[in-house]
This record gives structure tokens, sequence and C-alpha cells, in this order.
């Protein structure tokens, strides 16, 4: 069992630049190739490292400066509750939905099921194989929504990978009844052009619309053919799920979108949206999509229509994720840079880049703007083997305040307050020491989570963790409770 190690926050730099050189090269002159978004569906990455990068990593957690490989530490205001380790299925966990005392955490080779009724003891319901990289994880009622974005020989839970290039290759939208959580059924698939790498539902009292995110076309690919310049919109009746089929592709860019490089160095080219976040109380929608960040209307949800679209050619290289603040006068976008496979939480990258981006949300109606404030990025140093990128996380609800935890793969997990738009702050954090001192290796929280008073984090690597905030700044949300959360549908908090 890892022990517990409280400390403070720690703000001392790596300070060996040169150990870095290497990495941060190849980092940085790799163009859009390099922002190459998420592992794809293999292992977690391991690469060699130097060994001067080596005894760098050794020499930091000798001094103190970086906690020891594995270690535990973590801000005098959480506390570690549990973790439970993978089990039945191995790959990288993934996202995380949430339903009454049950959490499901998806992982590249299915899902799981957590009654989480006892936060500090939370058991296994069911764990069901169906492998299919990201699987993405959704649930409203009785319908559970995976996404695949890796080339399958069927739409079966028992298929084989197979190359994107042969026709009959399948990727797509997966629909399961989850009315007996110990049995889940599958009931329906839908395929969508270039797969879906994530989703975003849409829930309505008959239906459930998705809204798939993909990316990334070739010519070579029957079912991925460019231009790919919007999403995939599913119809699911809830009361015949079976029957759920594709009724729209909105082109979100009729004009190509961000063309990255060479007009852009460093930028991706946009090619569809990574992922989508939607505010149903607001009509609103958030997409970060590759090199541009949108604002767009949803009160007609087959027919989603842009108010503003943004970019950032200095600092962002991959437009990953989006977070509204309750009042939908700000919104959070986060920048994978590294693709979630590098090193970029240091001095060489800087706290610009590789950053979460605050955007205020200004006018009325169809004339709203996205006006950038500020960046906020962890500044706890991570030894260069440890892949840190800002990722997945979730409004705090505390009404007057902007908070926020968020997962930062192995930069731990990070509670931050962006009231005042331009002066984000760190408030609390935890996070485990690098996996490895001898090896860049992806592990550390995909997703990390409010719900119904506590943090849920799924760690690619070690699996399901439980922590237990307690703040003045944030302890009126132990208040809120939820029926469901998907986070990238934003419930209103306060509304209900």
């Amino acid at each position: 069992m890892t022990s517990l190690h409280t400390t403070s926050v720690r703000r001392r730099r790596l300070g060996v630049a040169a150990a870095a050189a290497g990495l941060i090269a190849t980092l940085l002159t790799a163009g859009p190739a390099a922002a190459t978004p998420d592992p794809g569906d293999t292992a977690a990455t391991r690469s060699g490292v130097s060994v001067s990068q080596q005894a760098e990593a050794r020499a930091a957690i000798e001094s103190g400066d970086i906690p020891g490989v594995d270690e535990i530490v973590h801000s005098d205001n959480i506390e570690h509750l549990t973790n439970v380790p993978k089990d039945a299925l191995q790959g990288l966990n993934t996202d995380l939905a949430f339903q009454g005392k049950y959490a499901y955490a998806g992982n590249y080779d299915g899902f799981r099921i957590f009654d989480i009724s006892n936060p500090k003891k939370p058991r296994t319901v069911a764990q069901v194989l169906c492998p299919g990289s990201q699987n993405d994880i959704s649930v409203s009622g009785n319908l559970l929504f995976l996404s695949t974005d890796s080339s399958r020989s069927d739409n079966s839970c028992a298929s084989t990978t197979q190359p994107a290039t042969e026709k009959s290759s399948w990727e797509g939208m997966k629909v399961f009844d989850i009315s007996d959580k110990r049995h889940p059924e599958y009931v329906a698939a839908v395929e969508t052009a270039c797969g879906s790498h994530t989703h975003t539902i849409v829930p309505e009292r008959k239906n459930v619309y998705v809204y798939v995110s993909s990316y990334s076309p070739n010519v070579t690919f029957p079912d991925c053919q460019p231009p790919h310049d919007g999403i995939s919109v599913i119809k699911v009746p809830r009361s015949a799920p079976e029957d759920a089929r594709i009724v729209n592709f909105p082109v979100l860019f009729p004009d190509g979108g961000n063309p990255g490089a060479p007009t852009n160095p460093g930028v991706s080219k946009t090619t569809g949206c990574h992922d989508i976040t939607v505010l149903p109380s607001k009509d609103l929608a958030a997409g970060a999509c590759m090199g541009d960040g949108l604002l767009f209307s949803i009160e007609d949800p087959e027919n989603p229509k842009i108010i503003d679209r943004v970019q950032d050619n200095v600092n962002f290289a991959f437009w990953h994720s989006a977070t509204f603040n309750q009042k939908a006068d700000k919104v959070v976008f986060t920048d994978e840079l590294g693709g979630g496979g590098a090193a970029t939480c240091n001095d060489e990258i800087g706290p610009h880049r590789g950053a979460d981006g605050i955007y205020d949300i200004t006018g009325r109606g169809d004339h709203r703007k996205l006006v950038f404030r500020s960046y906020f990025k962890i500044d706890r140093p991570q030894a260069d083997t440890e892949v840190c990128v800002a990722h997945n996380g979730s409004i705090i609800p505390v009404k007057g305040k902007d908070l926020m935890v968020q997962a930062w793969y192995q930069g731990g997990v990070s509670v931050w307050d962006f009231t005042n738009s331009s002066k984000p702050v760190e408030i609390a954090y935890f996070e485990r020491g690098p996996v490895s001192t001898d090896a860049v290796t992806t592990a550390g929280p995909w997703s990390a989570y409010y719900y119904n008073g506590y943090i849920y984090s799924n760690d690619i690597a070690k699996g399901f963790d439980v922590l237990k905030l307690d703040d003045r700044r944030t302890d009126p949300a132990k208040k809120v409770r939820l029926p469901e959360l998907n986070v990238q549908t934003q419930p209103d908090y306060f509304g209900r």
C-alpha cells in the first residue's frame, strides 16, 4: 500500500536545462506531428531517455524537488481516500461518467462500473470487455455510450484490429442498455466517419443526441475521406436505441479551419474536432477542434450553429477540451501539447505552452465573442520522464466562484480558481512521483472530476482514485447533489 505524504506545493524548478535538451528539441521542431493527440491503440508509451536525463530525474528525487517513483504527495487540503487498481481490463484507463451511486470508467479494453455509495470503498459491479480505443464513455438513463476510434474488424465486442485502409473496417459509436448494472447489454452500433475519438450527449426526454468528434482523414481510408470538416450527429430514441442513426453532419469549418504548418508552425491542422462540451441550460457548446476553438448554439441540437471561432497560433498546439463556468461567461480550453506523449511541464516549455487558455464570453446572442484573458499551467516541477499534459477536468460548483479540478497526466490532479480570468491560481493538488526515471511513460490521471462531494480520478496506469477536498473555498460544493454527471454535458448546478 502506498503511504501518504503531505507536502507543501513545490515551487522549485529542475535546474539543468541541458538534461532535457534532446527531448525538447524534438518536441519543438516536430511541428504538427508532435501534437498528434492521445496515445494510440497500444500499451502505455515508453521511450528511452539519455543518461543525463535519467541522472537529472534521480537527483531531483534525492533533493526533494520532485516526489520519488510512485510516491504520493498532496496539498494539506486533499486526502487520498483510496485507489482501486486495474483488474480484468488492463488497457489504458480513460474517461469517467456518473449516475446515482455508480461511476463508469472507460478503458481501452472496455469499461468498468463501480458502486461508489461508500467513496472510501468502491466496489466493482461489472467489467465489460469491448476493445476499441478510447472507449470514451457517457450515460443517460438506461443507456451507456461508448466511442471507438481504432479501426476494428467489425462492430462487435469480439472484434480485432484491422487496417483503416480496408473498407470492411469499423469505427464509431456503441450503445449499451445498463438497466441491469451487473449485466450491461450491447444493443446498438452506429458507424461514423473517421470513427469516434470522443462524443458528447445532449439528452432530451424522448431522444439522446450524440455529437461525435473525430479527425485525421486520409485519402487511403475509405470511411475517413478528406475534407473532414464537421461532426456526426446521432439521434438515439430512448425507447428503441437499436434505431440509432446519423441525422446530420454539420460543416463547422467551411473555410477548412486552421491550416497548421507551414502557415502556423507547431499548430495542428484542423481536420475535425477533438472534444465538445455542451451547456444545455444555456443552449451553448464549446468545441476544441485541433487548431481552432469554437463557440456555438445548440438551440436546435440537430443543427448546431457557429457563433464565434478563435485561434492561438503562438502558444496552442492542439485544442483538446473545453469547460464552461456556470454563468456561461467564461470557457477554459486545454492545449494537449505533445499529444499526451511528452514531458511538457518544465522550464524549457514554459508557462504558456501546453497550458489552459481562459476566455471570457462577451456580448449577447449571435454576437457573442471569445476574448482571451490568460493562461493557467501547473508550476509544480515534473521530471523529464513524466508525460505531463493539460487534460480532462470539471467545475467544482460554488456560487460566485469559478473553481475547477483538472487532470494533468503525471502532473497529477490540480484544483484551481479562475474567478479572476486574468489571475488564475492553484489551490490544491495531488500527484504521484514518476513511474520511471529511465523512460518517458504515459501514465497519471486521464480525468479528474468533482461529483457529489468527492473528486474521482481515473489514472491511466494506476487505476481508480478517490480524493476528498476540505477547503473553505470549495466546501459549499459538498451540498450540491446530482443524479447524473457527464462532464462534457455540463449541468445547471444551481437551477435544478
